[in-house]
């Protein structure tokens, strides 16, 4: 009876979409069209078209697609088409338990507010497609602030909502040619430094409460805040990214992966004035009753420059827990530090089973930096005994020229940050280094094969002998997940 049932309802969204049903269609509905979506194994590369067809790598293919045109959008970099985008995700929605739907966005400039997200959906940008963000605070719903933090990031209220977002989806894929999706940050930016605003900036994606998420082969400009943000979710793959901001405009995170387990960055090249990747879980006591980590988390061949900020960041919002993050073929460029540890007293939580290697870095002012004293706190409630745990932080084959300073280790007084190993690193001075280059207080572990000659605080383990850090050799689920090949064939039903 349910296959029955199943197959009959199939038939009427056939009908639905060829005829438009009872109540009148919409040129849109009229355009839905049926594709053949599989997996081929020998197509030449990502986003690859022929004419009507064209091709792509998934996590899923869909049955169903339609183009942004075909719902009233004009691409002309001026006409509002947030209308537009609703009705199609609206639309394309009805596909979800019949394989899915794409949502195809051709060569324009489509300048947008805020729309939702939809199950079993891809959303893919032609090479020349360029969704604009509106500048307008009255095309952004304000929204509450997530549970893991008690209060916006910017302001105790709300919060806009992020340009592409989505809640309690499933199988969800923004890819594409290498379009672009400009966040047109600046005016944001300048209300933020001016302390006009009364919620915090949107970010450019969001998805929380989510599993199965795929981003990809895209550009993101300019983002009011931080770029991509998903956020208690599972099962993400996130890769093939350019982001660009200005690295004199704090807070434009990369990517921020929140509270999520089992993720995925890889071959992404990142330009930011804050930190290229920030892991997170929470704020204080907030993220300690939240109680979500971040974890099984793999980044590998990261390209990153932040003159004012981190390669990769840990915290300070950690107060869930992160822990076995793995980070491999890391380049960084004139960044303030390599990997950055950061949190303080109240935070409580964890940062553990850190690994890091093959890490290349030119122009750095620090190598290694542990903060326990960094940054503010959401409200006066948080509690000052909640001391973060830090421990198992292993950092092996890394090689860095022009650092002022190799490293900055701060624990916290009672609160040792214990299990550091730093094992064949080699770090070439700057012309005008530090006089103290190694400073670390509250530290414990050891190095081996380190030169710069590492504090005392962590000494050489075999003198003579290059002693590797202890890093799993399973891989975490993700790492073993691979894209399917798509191949669209747009036609009429």
């Amino acid at each position: 009876m349910r296959t029955f049932l199943s197959t009959v309802g199939f038939l009427l969204l056939l009908l639905l979409s060829h005829y438009g049903g009872l109540t009148g269609a919409t040129d849109a509905e009229h355009s839905l069209r049926a594709t053949d979506s599989h997996t081929h194994r020998h197509r030449r590369h990502h986003g690859h078209r022929r004419g009507e067809e064209f091709e792509y790598s998934a996590l899923s293919c869909r049955a169903y697609s339609a183009s942004l045109d075909e719902f009233g959008a004009v691409g002309d970099g001026v006409t509002s088409n947030t209308a537009a985008f609703r009705d199609a995700v609206s639309q394309l929605s009805r596909f979800a338990d019949y394989g899915g739907s794409l949502l195809f966005v051709p060569a324009g400039r489509w300048l947008t507010g805020s729309f939702n997200l939809t199950s079993h959906f891809t959303l893919f940008l032609h090479r020349d497609a360029v969704l604009l963000a509106s500048q307008e605070e009255s095309d952004y719903e304000v929204i509450e602030p997530l549970p893991s933090y008690g209060r916006g990031r910017d302001t105790d209220g709300g919060r806009f909502i992020s340009l592409l977002f989505g809640s309690n989806l499933t199988d969800v894929v923004i890819t594409g040619e290498n379009g672009t999706i400009d966040g047109q940050g600046e005016p944001w930016w300048g209300k933020f430094k001016r302390g006009e605003l009364k919620y915090t900036r949107p970010y450019l994606i969001e998805i929380m409460h989510s599993n199965g998420i795929q981003i990809s082969n895209l550009t993101f400009l300019n983002s009011p805040s931080w770029h991509i943000h998903p956020v208690y979710s599972s099962n993400i793959v996130i890769q093939g990214l350019t982001i660009l901001a200005p690295v004199t405009v704090p807070n434009t995170d990369g990517i921020n992966p929140d509270s999520c387990t089992n993720t995925r960055i890889e071959d992404c090249y990142i330009v930011s004035g804050d930190d290229c990747i920030a892991v997170k879980s929470g704020w204080d006591q907030y993220g300690i009753n939240y109680g979500m980590p971040t974890k099984q988390l793999l980044i590998r061949r990261l390209t990153c420059i932040s003159p004012d900020s981190a390669v990769i960041a840990l915290g300070s919002e950690m107060s869930g827990g992160i822990e076995d993050v793995r980070a491999e073929d890391i380049v960084a460029i004139n960044s303030e530090s390599g990997i950055r540890i950061k949190t303080a007293v109240g935070r409580g939580g964890y940062v553990k089973d850190v690994y890091v290697r093959g890490m290349t870095m030119k122009t750095m002012k620090y190598v290694f930096w542990m903060t326990g004293s960094y940054g503010s706190h959401p409200d006066e409630h948080y509690d000052p005994k909640a001391l973060p745990v830090i421990q198992n932080i292993n950092y092996q084959d890394m090689v860095a020229e022009n650092v002022t300073m190799p490293a900055q280790l701060a624990g916290i007084t009672g609160d040792e940050f214990t299990g550091i190993c730093i094992s064949n690193v080699t770090i070439t001075l700057s012309k005008k280094p530090k006089k103290v280059l190694w400073n670390c207080t509250d530290v414990s572990g050891y190095t081996s094969g380190v030169t710069p000659e590492p504090c005392q605080l962590l000494p050489e383990k075999q003198p003579g002998t290059v002693v590797p850090c202890n890093f799993p050799e399973s891989p975490i689920p993700i790492e073993e997940v691979k894209l399917q090949r798509c191949y669209t064939r747009r036609r009429h039903m």
